[in-house]
């Protein structure tokens, strides 16, 4: 039986006003998320999350819209269902709400930024979900140059909520213009997400051409892409060209501007329970904030 939701969960705080029920659905009448940005991955915070299941059931409700024919389209909670598929459950308790497709969007996206361990490329594909979301909605602008559609403004409405500043926003969404191959990377830290934003700025040939050149020679540095964006007539160069043009900024790299941090020096500044990638996205996240800092600030 259905019964009226009155105090909802964070997850859906942003909506106060919309109606909501809550119900046992069944599993095979809830679909995912269109293009759903955050992967599912059967590890080991998987399986603890199925043993929890089968001890103590589903704890937190998901959070549905219905979509017609008597099913619906899962908006959060992606993980619990897969979860509650493996504990063979045939159901889950769920927050049923009617939402637009823009409103559901955007309560998908920011459900999810709550999570510790979140890629690269979930995080750039979610917020620009986010961005076209609140544009249809008229919300951030939607007079941008094409080739270059965040405009600062906008960028900064998105990241309100999620701890990211603007230009945080700007470049993550930048990262997928990237080839899937390359953004790869970036997710596997075999890339750095302030090239791979640089890098999304060429063509998908040269793209292409730079892939080759760091599956062969390990990786590629800011000074080997920076030589490589003055070049003119880039996209007509063979892929020799662009691969000697690399090979000899490779050469003329600036040992002296390498840092690097021991961990004793970064435990003086951080929680012991800080894992490795939280710490990295927070003093990414500073660096930034300090970059931004450096500039003019913007007029109008």
């Amino acid at each position: 039986m259905r019964e009226v939701i009155n105090n909802r969960s964070d997850e859906t705080s942003g909506l106060q006003g919309i109606p909501s029920t809550m119900d046992e659905i069944a599993l095979n009448l809830i679909r995912p998320f269109k293009n759903h940005p955050f992967k599912v991955q059967d590890d080991d915070k998987m399986q603890d999350l199925v043993e929890s299941v089968l001890q103590q059931g589903i704890l937190s409700p998901v959070i549905v819209r219905p979509i017609g024919n008597g099913k619906y389209e899962m908006i959060s909670g992606h993980r619990r269902m897969h979860a509650a598929q493996k504990a063979k459950l045939k159901k889950i308790p769920a927050i049923i709400m009617e939402l637009t497709d823009d409103e559901a969007t955007i309560v998908m996206v920011d459900s999810n930024f709550h999570r510790e361990e979140i890629l690269p490329s979930e995080r750039a594909f979610s917020l620009k979900m986010k961005m076209d979301a609140m544009r249809h909605q008229g919300t951030c602008r939607h007079d941008v140059d094409k080739l270059d559609p965040v405009d600062r403004k906008s960028a900064t409405i998105v990241g309100e909520g999620s701890g990211l500043t603007g230009r945080s926003v700007h470049r993550y969404i930048k990262l997928t213009a990237l080839l899937p191959e390359l953004l790869a990377l970036v997710d596997q830290k075999q890339l750095s997400l302030v090239n791979g934003v640089e890098i999304s700025n060429f063509g998908e040939e040269v793209q292409r051409f730079i892939y080759e050149y760091i599956k062969k020679n390990g990786g590629i540095t800011p000074q080997q892409i920076s030589v490589l964006k003055k070049q003119t007539n880039l996209e007509n160069l063979t892929p020799y060209t662009v691969m000697t043009i690399l090979k000899e900024a490779g050469r003329q790299k600036n040992a002296s501007r390498k840092v690097s941090f021991t961990e004793k020096r970064l435990n003086q500044y951080f929680p012991e329970d800080y894992s490795a990638s939280k710490r990295e996205r927070i003093i990414i996240e500073l660096l930034e904030k300090w970059k931004e800092e450096q500039e003019p600030s913007e007029k109008g």
